[in-house]
């Protein structure tokens, strides 16, 4: 699965499931600041992801997680291996 598709799966769900706008999911977003991502958010962010993606998130990882990109670049990442 390349970058792309990565980016068009994960702001899909961001725009159904937090009811953001697509204008705000830019790579440099910063998911809690710009937007309004909660820790409990987090933890559906990783269910989503285990689904869509079939990865397994830890925690460990998600506080990894500050930007919109780090969230494209882990699936990114991990989905190869």
């Amino acid at each position: 699965m390349g970058r792309e598709e990565i980016t068009e799966k994960v702001n899909q769900f961001l725009i159904e499931e937090f009811e953001l706008e697509e204008s705000q999911l830019v790579p440099e977003a910063m998911m809690k600041d710009d937007l309004d991502i909660e820790s409990l958010d987090f933890v559906d962010i990783a269910v989503i992801i285990e689904k869509e993606f079939g990865l397994k998130v830890t925690s460990d990882d998600m506080v990894k997680i500050i930007k919109l990109e780090d969230l494209y670049n882990y699936i990114l990442d991990h989905s190869k291996n």
